[in-house]
Parts: structure tokens; sequence; C-alpha cells
């Protein structure tokens, strides 16, 4: 794949980039190297001096940069421009509590004398260079999510973006270093993903994070399993999003809107299978088809769209399969299921109508694989028992929302629910204060909160006799 900014709103190729070559990637492996063996002992007022002033410039370029990702993406401009906030949120968290997330832990006394030592505590380093290798649907958020943490514990990065969005790649370099982060302590290396298991390879770089596919996700962990290196991976996820009779249904099924078409309907974390009790089946699939068909698909750019493209052609296209073999198979349509018609503006660029399927069953791809773009899936279920079997139907375990003011069945929900989060009443989203990561397929560590800074530190016994 060429590293290019082709704007999915019109198909036009704007900008194309040159991959780096062996010397600049050696150059920029060497500067990452040298730059942890000084940053490691920064003191943590200064690392989070330098956090705060990213975040501060971020807010400066805050218009500029979100025209930047919708001109790459296509997500809607007000929601790059919230994307561009919640990353300064978070660096601001991480400044203000990496210290005290990183402090020392002592053992209870008696445990210690029981361990035959005077004093013993347990201390965090960090690992050194961490290699990010990140997806376009979230540029900004899902790179400062580990450089945010990464940064402010030790480490130094490496981000290895997807290839059509090198213009929000760069710009995260730069702001970093106009920050005042040392020469080396955040670099972008524009390369395709055939360079990655080199890059993985070298001895100077100590682990990795990946975000996105789960076929990216085996070949990253596959490499460093092989060179015994830690890696944290956020993959797919097909979320469930259950609804129950005692719910509030309008707040359900409005939400539920947003939840599945967040970004272009293209996020891990989207509710992609509605899986609604019958008791209130027919009164949610109608309100819920009502809002999903009135929705404005148009230009991203534009104040008051709400659906803007798809982010790629072969991603237009991958949707468009599944949602055929659907149909094929005896699944309908209750709006949507194909390409704009009309305007024209619309028929150049990679959009798709927001779709709702219902007669889903498991002889449909849709069934199995992740829908990334504005596609519902809706099943009936006769029970709490169903609900939970059809929610738990399926190889991914990332996030899940549960829409039901019983505490006994929020209980059941909470136990036997196969995924990293269990939302109630509301819609999953992440925070700098919740861990975030899945199960299954959906992959293995944590990002954001205290779990998330400790998975790229060596975690450290430190004994006195």
């Amino acid at each position: 794949m060429p590293i290019a900014t082709v704007n999915p709103a019109t198909g036009e190729t704007l900008k194309t980039f040159d991959a780096l070559g062996p010397e600049e990637t050696e150059r920029r492996l060497a500067a990452a190297a040298a730059a942890f063996r000084t940053y490691r002992t920064t003191p943590f007022a200064e690392r989070a001096r330098l956090m705060e002033r990213a975040a501060a410039l971020l807010d400066e370029d805050r218009d500029d940069v979100a025209r930047t990702v919708t001109t790459e993406m296509g997500k809607p401009l007000a929601a790059a421009r919230a994307e561009a906030a919640k990353c300064a949120k978070a660096m601001r968290w991480y400044a203000a509590r990496a210290e005290d997330l990183l402090a020392d832990e002592r053992p209870p006394e008696d445990e210690v004398r029981d361990a035959g030592a005077a004093h013993a505590r347990v201390h965090y380093r960090p690992l050194g260079v961490i290699l990010a290798v990140m997806p376009w649907n979230f540029p900004l958020w899902q790179v400062v999510r580990f450089a945010a943490p990464a940064l402010m514990a030790g480490n130094v990065g490496l981000l290895k973006h997807a290839s059509n969005v090198p213009q929000t790649a760069l710009y995260l370099e730069d702001l970093f270093r106009r920050a005042g982060f040392p020469e080396g302590c955040f670099q972008t290396l524009l390369v395709g993903s055939g360079d990655v298991e080199t890059i993985l390879r070298d001895p100077r770089v100590a682990a990795a994070t990946l975000t996105g596919s789960e076929g990216a996700g085996r070949a990253v962990a596959a490499v460093a399993g092989d060179e015994v290196k830690k890696t944290v991976l956020e993959l797919g996820g097909s979320d469930p999003y259950v609804v129950m009779p005692s719910a509030d249904l309008d707040r359900a099924v409005a939400t539920a809107v947003t939840a599945r078409v967040q970004n272009n309907g293209q996020s891990c974390i989207a509710a992609k299978r509605f899986i609604v009790h019958t008791d209130v089946y027919d009164a949610f699939t109608e309100r819920f088809t009502e809002r999903m068909a009135a929705l404005t698909v148009g230009d991203p750019m534009a104040e008051g769209t709400d659906v803007g493209p798809l982010a790629t052609e072969r991603g237009r296209a991958d949707l468009e399969e599944l949602v055929d073999d659907a149909v094929r198979r005896g699944a309908t349509a209750l709006c949507g299921g194909r390409r704009p018609g009309a305007p024209p503006e619309l028929t150049r660029g990679w959009y798709y109508e927001p779709t709702v399927l219902t007669g889903i069953t498991p002889a449909m791809r849709i069934h199995r694989e992740e829908a990334f773009g504005p596609v519902a899936a809706l099943y009936r279920a006769d029970g709490l028992d169903e609900a939970l079997d059809l929610a738990n139907d399926s190889p991914f375990g990332l996030s899940s929302n549960v829409w039901t003011r019983d505490e006994d069945e929020q209980r059941r929900f909470v136990r036997d629910l196969e995924a990293g989060g269990v939302y109630f009443n509301g819609m999953t989203a992440s925070h700098p204060a919740l861990p975030f990561g899945g199960v299954k397929r959906s992959g293995y560590g944590r990002e954001l909160s205290g779990h998330g800074i400790r998975e790229f530190c060596n975690v450290t016994t430190v004994w006195h006799g």
C-alpha cells in the first residue's frame, strides 16, 4: 500500500511520500536508543512539564489538525476536533498522575520479614524503545493513548502509523518535538508494513504495541514471540449491545445509533450486534431503524454531517461483501444496504448508507466477522440466557453494552459476558482513568489507567538483607 493521503470523500490522491530507506531507518533507531539512555533518568516533573506543553500545543492546533485527520480518513470534522481535545486531556491526565501510578510499592512489614529482608519494595523502571503500530481510524487518539503513558514512564517511542494517514503521523512527531522532548524520544517511521518485522527484531527495540486487525496482530505477536519481546495487542471487536425489558428504551435507541455510527462505524468498540429481548424487540427495531435511516450522509467537512465516507475503497468493498452475503442467505435490510446513488458528490467518495439487518443466522459471515462501517446486525433474544449466549457467540471480546435496570441481571452480565468491559445503560468509551483492552481474539494487555502505564515497565523487586 503506498504511503499517501487519499481523500476518501473524493478518491483523490493529494500527496504521496517516499518510504524511509534502510540508512534513515537505522539513523532513527540509533537516535531512539541514544535518547532512552538519558531520557529514562529524567525526573517525573520534567516529563510532566513536556507533556503539558504538548497538550497545550495540541489545543492550539486543534482546528488545523482536525482538518488533516478528516482529509486523510473521512470522519466528520466535529468528531476530529473532539478526538484532538480528548488527546490533550489524556496527556494532562498522565502528566498529573504518572509519578503516583509508578510509585514504589512496599509489601506489609510482616511479609517482608517473612521473606528474610530488612526492607523490600517493588520498583517500576522503563523498558526502552517501544514500537507502536497504529491504525487510521483514530489516528491521533490511538497514538496518544500509547505515547502519553509510555513517555511519562520514561520510555521512548517509534511510530509506524497506517500508510493512509502520513500527514497525521508526521504531525505527531512534530508535536512532541515542539513540546521540547529530547531528540529521538518520539519519531515517526514512514515505512511499509513489510518493514515492521525487521524493526521489531532489532535488539534496540524492547517491546511493541499494536492496534489493528487480527491478522496484523498475529504477525506482530509471532515475531515478538520469536524474539521474546513484550507486546500489547488491541485487535478487532464485534461488541454486543444488549437491550432488556427494564431498559429506558428512548435512551437505549438514541445511544444505539451513536454507538453504531461513531467514526462512520469504523471503531473497534462500536456496538455492532444488537441483541434485543423479545418483549421490546419490535419497538426498539422500529425506532432504531427510523433513526438510522434519517442520518445525514455527506461531506465530512460540512457541519451537520452524521456519517462521512469509509476511510478506504477496500474497506467499503469488504463491508459490501458482508452485507451482500447476509442478504443472499436470507437477511433483510430494513434500511440502507447499498452505496448512495445521489447526489453526484457522494458517488465519487467511499460512502455507504447506514444499514440495519435482521434475520441474522450463524451461516452468514457477518455473524462471525467484524462489520467495520455503519451496519447494524439485529438479533431477537427470548430471555437473559439466550441474550448471553448470543453476546458470547463471537471470536471477539473487546467490550459490551447492556441496557437493564435490574440488578440481578447486571450481576449476571458482569459474571458471564466474555469481554474486557461491560458498560451498563450507556455507550462504551475509552477514558484515561479506565483500563482498556479485550479477551479472546480481541487481543491482550491493557491500555490507559495505571494498568496501561505499567505494561511497558520492568516490574523490579528490590530486596535489602
